[in-house]
């Protein structure tokens, strides 16, 4: 490459540096917070049509309806008068690799796998990256806190749970290392195109590759057994928290003779189980029921897998899931995605789902499956103040305009590169 390419890149390169200022990360709260007359969806399946919500340090303080109470407004250092307005508990993303990757296309951005059939001990949240373009424009509609879970197959590594305002990723750290994550083994392998496109066989290598995980998580146990081990087993390291259930096991499977099969596997080690991706879940949620697994479910506007199967079959599982008791969440694998996962959420709403159903899925749901429902999902008295203020429906891409967004109580910057450039080509056209 020339020298006058290489520095005709690098100008490129600081120019849009300069240009793309990404959003300071807010101070922590200092004044008491009011938010007055909005209707409150409180992620647990109730709303309260005329609301006063309070919170100070971080936590919410009143969450009640405004007409029952009388409260002295000149405690408050700052008050929102929302009427007409919706809030919302901040919608938590599951399975994302959002700050691990920037530009989907190219692989120096990508920072989600790794080489290896087993590798639990990476752990995701050293490689997020709190800088990100990405992450201020999901926090613009409603998404304050993800999962960044690894990607791959095999055994993929350690996820951790982040809040979507830091500097760095000590201080994004949620929870970390909340579970290890798993690619099941797909049972079926590519044979041959025929005339109704790809024809598929059972994989000849399937039943080895779960006797290998198999063997590999009876090593684990075993090691896990011991308190003390003379020579440290990073890998082992990392999956014991599974055998003493202060870590899930998030497997990835999506048909119904995959998710049984998972299912199954975990219960045979004594783990905690979560299924990510669950396409055929509809198939087995009396199963799933039984067994009292939960899921998180990949994104609903998508077509089905079969031909046979009905094509709204993706919006309409929810619901299906929700009718027979099953724990769920949503979600849409990826990172820049996760922008649009409230609307996969009112998707779901045209086929079953109810309005409060959907917004649990995204909070109070998301969060218990996770294991931090004690601290956030849902607004309620204690509970981190992380929540968001929407002049309309925050599941309507028509109405969804997040005006004020707080985390932990902090307000934060609601801007983004997206913004940006929509307010630099305005400015352009309007001089033309």
């Amino acid at each position: 490459m020339s020298k006058f390419l290489i520095l005709s890149s690098a100008l490129i390169l600081f120019v849009s540096t300069l240009f793309a200022q990404r959003p300071i990360p807010a101070p922590a709260q200092t004044n008491s917070v009011l938010i007055l007359g909005a209707t409150a969806h409180l992620g647990n399946g109730q709303t309260i049509a005329n609301s006063a919500i309070a919170f100070e340090k971080g936590k919410l303080t009143l969450v009640a309806d405004a007409t029952l109470i009388r409260f002295d407004r000149s405690r408050f250092g700052k008050i929102y008068d929302a009427a007409g307005k919706h809030v919302y508990p901040g919608f938590i993303a599951p399975n994302t690799t959002l700050g691990l990757t920037e530009i989907d296309a190219l692989k120096p951005t990508r920072d989600f796998s790794e080489l290896g059939t087993y590798t639990p001990q990476l752990r995701t949240i050293v490689a997020y990256n709190t800088d990100s373009d990405i992450i201020p424009t999901v926090r613009s509609n409603g998404i304050l806190m993800a999962q960044v879970a690894p990607d791959g197959s095999g055994l993929l590594g350690t996820s951790s749970i982040v809040q979507l305002d830091a500097w760095n990723w000590e201080d994004a750290t949620y929870r970390a290392d909340d579970g290890v994550w798993m690619d099941w083994p797909n049972p079926r392998a590519f044979s041959r195109f025929g005339s109704n496109g790809p024809q598929f066989k059972k994989s000849e290598d399937y039943d080895k590759q779960v006797q290998a995980n198999k063997q590999y998580f009876e090593e684990a146990r075993a090691y896990s057994k011991q308190p003390n081990p003379a020579v440290k087993n990073l890998a082992f390291e990392a999956m014991r928290g599974l055998f003493d259930k202060t870590k899930s096991l998030f497997i990835l499977a999506n048909t119904a003779q995959t998710i049984e099969e998972a299912v199954l596997f975990a219960e045979g080690f004594g783990v905690r189980v979560v299924i990510v991706g669950a396409t055929d879940s509809w198939l087995v949620a009396d199963f799933l029921k039984e067994h009292q697994v939960p899921v998180i479910l990949g994104a609903t506007q998508a077509i089905p897998p079969r031909e046979d199967d009905d094509l709204d079959q993706r919006f309409k599982t929810p619901a299906m899931l929700q009718e027979k008791g099953v724990l769920f969440a949503l979600s849409d694998a990826g990172s820049w995605k996760q922008r649009n996962l409230p609307f996969q959420a009112g998707q779901a709403c045209g086929y079953g789902l109810s309005v409060e159903q959907a917004i649990s899925a995204l909070t109070l749901n998301t969060a218990k499956i996770l294991g931090i429902d004690d601290r956030c999902g849902s607004l309620e008295e204690g509970k981190d103040a992380t929540l968001f203020i929407s002049e309309g429906d925050a599941l309507d891409m028509r109405s969804c305009i997040v005006t004020a967004a707080f985390i932990q109580g902090r307000e934060i910057n609601l801007d983004n590169k997206h913004k940006q450039l929509a307010r630099r080509f305005v400015e352009k056209y309007k001089q033309n």
